[in-house]
């Protein structure tokens, strides 16, 4: 019995470790159709499933309406509010006409207890109407922050055929958003005492994460959304003090997946990715040409298993995982000028060379973490053995030596 034992606990170590080298591979497998993680200052991607699909964003849009207001608009500025904007579909925050309100606490009624009315003021307060606002809107987008896949309509989330982005974009969006410290408030303010003049209230986050009513211990902020046309969407920020990761699910049929799919990618990115100051060499050689890094260090984020450096034809350093699948490029600066070009290939080779040599040192540590403990409980099932034949050596000599009496 004990020798199947051990047999079985052998088994399933050896099992453990080849899991725990080739843990990189290992991926959470969710419900929704599209969703990414980010690392939200460096901008590596760390998880992404059909993340640059084309999706209805619903009112995760409002994150690009705040960051802008922010931005464009002065917060003490007192809005107006029209017809128009309390007449609006959806989620509000109940406005009147002619009520008269601060940019901040619009932003504010916007994000938190996602008001389209709030939305709408803002809209028309910057720009005069939602056309006109969503043409500037989408300038900035695309020149500011770099989107190359969002098109919005209007500044709430309201379905539009001509009204989407992708998981990727929102994700640049919410980095860039990030940065900012009255976003960054706002977007991690769960409760908030409202005095309207048609009620007073306290809005609370309709956030699950970081309300309350689905606890997740790095949650820093976030926003919901949901149309029948994007079903279920969610923006988290989350931060456990060394990584800060930016998640966006989009297109869950049920609420409770939008919040499952975003734990077990938060979870998953926390366990296997770190962050870590990279230093550059002096120069590399790509096509003839020479390429520089101003910075002499720059912090990226790579799987604790490992990763790989090389250098691509477009004068980027590519880091990826040890499958290849890319996680975060960074761009080099063309120097002009003839340089050794044999001496920089060497160096661009060396630095190919090195991650190669880390990656197999990880391999080999590992190997050699599973051996040791498949051979200490080889020699304690040995041991074992060798006790029991000595007891029963003992037994038979007892017996021997009570028949000879």
């Amino acid at each position: 019995m004990k020798k199947a034992i051990y047999i079985f606990i052998i088994m399933i170590l050896t099992l453990q470790v080849n899991s725990y080298v080739h843990a990189e591979e290992i991926e959470p497998e969710i419900l929704s159709e599209s969703a990414i993680v980010m690392e939200s200052t460096t901008g590596a991607i760390l998880y992404d499933k059909n993340a640059e699909d084309m999706m209805y964003p619903a009112s995760l849009t409002k994150i690009a309406t705040a960051i802008y207001a922010i931005e464009k608009g002065r917060l003490n500025d007192v809005v107006t509010v029209s017809e128009e904007a309390t007449n609006v579909d959806g989620t509000k925050v109940y406005l009147e006409v002619g009520e008269k309100v601060k940019l901040k606490k619009l932003i504010q009624g916007m994000l938190i207890n996602s008001g389209n009315d709030a939305a709408s003021a803002i809209a028309e307060h910057l720009h005069g109407n939602i056309e006109d606002f969503s043409h500037q809107l989408n300038g900035f987008l695309a020149e500011e922050i770099g989107v190359k896949n969002t098109h919005f309509t209007n500044p709430h989330g309201l379905y539009n055929d001509k009204h989407y982005t992708t998981a990727k974009d929102l994700a640049m969006i919410t980095n860039y958003a990030l940065k900012n410290e009255t976003f960054t408030e706002i977007f991690g303010t769960k409760e908030l005492k409202w005095k309207g003049e048609s009620w007073d209230t306290s809005l609370v986050s309709h956030h699950q994460m970081l309300n309350g009513e689905r606890p997740y211990n790095w949650i820093t902020g976030g926003k919901t959304g949901f149309v029948n046309e994007a079903k279920q969407t969610l923006a988290s920020s989350a931060s456990d003090g060394s990584l800060d990761l930016t998640a966006i699910v989009l297109k869950a049929d049920y609420k409770r997946d939008i919040y499952k799919d975003t734990a077990n990618i938060l979870d998953y990115s926390f366990a296997h990715y770190i962050n870590k100051e990279f230093v550059p060499s002096e120069e590399y050689v790509v096509n003839d040409k020479i390429y520089t890094l101003e910075d002499t260090s720059i912090s990226v984020t790579v799987p604790k298993a490992g990763f790989k450096e090389k250098i691509t034809s477009q004068g980027e350093i590519l880091l990826s995982d040890n499958e290849e699948r890319a996680i975060q490029t960074i761009q080099l600066k063309e120097e002009e000028g003839e340089e050794g070009e044999e001496e920089h290939v060497a160096s661009n080779q060396a630095l190919n060379r090195s991650a190669s040599d880390d990656d197999h040192s990880h391999y080999l540590k590992s190997i050699m973490l599973g051996t040791g403990v498949i051979i200490l409980l080889i020699f304690l099932f040995l041991y074992q053995l060798w006790r029991k034949k000595r007891r029963k050596q003992s037994e038979m000599g007892y017996i021997v030596r009570r028949r000879n009496w």
